[in-house]
């Protein structure tokens, strides 16, 4: 009996903690912890009316995404901005994907090109900006964002390489949502644009060269506002 009791409640706690994860992880993208705040356990168990079992499982699943850190002795935070950390993912990011892009290019099939295309598709068609989410971007144009710059990748055929694409994106969203609020002037359109192009022509050598001044403008973008030290 008791190990039937057992059973059934894990999977309630289970899916208290998966909800809770989702919405910590939505309010974080969207700046309702701002950077560099505390996430204090009791008063996330408050606000969702759980337990505080259930909020340290779901923090434990932020801090594995890269959207918070775990300080020791001190709880639970958003990423400070000034970070260096961002800077750490960014260099990844363009040792990693240009190369992978690169293979993307040289082995994709028919089917990849069509998947680059409708991905891109896709982006130039979502408004980057809602009534609701006038200051970030919103959530339907970041997951196009997402699935623009992986589909660019399928075509590599790895899904190890893969893999590691999905968790350096994940880790390095919340950094590119900020350096996009910080250079709202920036024509991210006709670099997406471009690396469409190249991609689909072949081009592998330009492809990745915009692919890692993508990402290089980006990171820029993030550290180019700071105050001086």
């Amino acid at each position: 009996m008791t190990q039937t009791a057992h059973s059934t409640s894990t999977p309630g706690k289970q899916m208290l903690s998966e909800q809770v994860y989702a919405r910590l992880r939505d309010a974080i993208m969207s700046g309702k912890h701002a950077p560099g705040e505390a996430l204090k356990p009791q008063d996330l168990a408050k606000e969702h009316g759980v337990s505080l079992a259930v909020v340290r499982e779901a923090l434990v699943r932020v801090v594995g995404d890269g959207l918070a850190d775990r300080l020791p002795n001190r709880g639970f935070a958003v990423p400070a901005v000034c970070d260096r950390r961002w800077q750490e993912i960014a260099e990844a990011r363009r040792t990693v994907e240009p190369a992978v892009l690169r293979m993307s290019v040289e082995r994709g099939d028919l089917d990849w090109e069509a998947r680059v295309r409708a991905a891109h598709h896709r982006l130039v068609r979502t408004p980057p900006y809602t009534a609701e989410e006038d200051t970030h971007y919103s959530h339907a144009w970041a997951e196009a964002h997402r699935i623009f710059h992986r589909a660019l990748l399928e075509g590599c055929g790895n899904p190890v390489l893969l893999e590691t694409f999905d968790r350096m994106w994940t880790a390095s969203e919340l950094a590119r949502r900020w350096s996009a609020h910080r250079n709202p002037g920036r024509d991210g359109a006709e670099e997406h644009r471009r690396l469409e192009e190249a991609a689909l022509a072949r081009d592998a050598d330009t492809a990745a060269a915009l692919l890692a001044r993508h990402l290089t403008t980006t990171a820029a973008g993030l550290s180019g506002d700071r105050e001086p030290a």
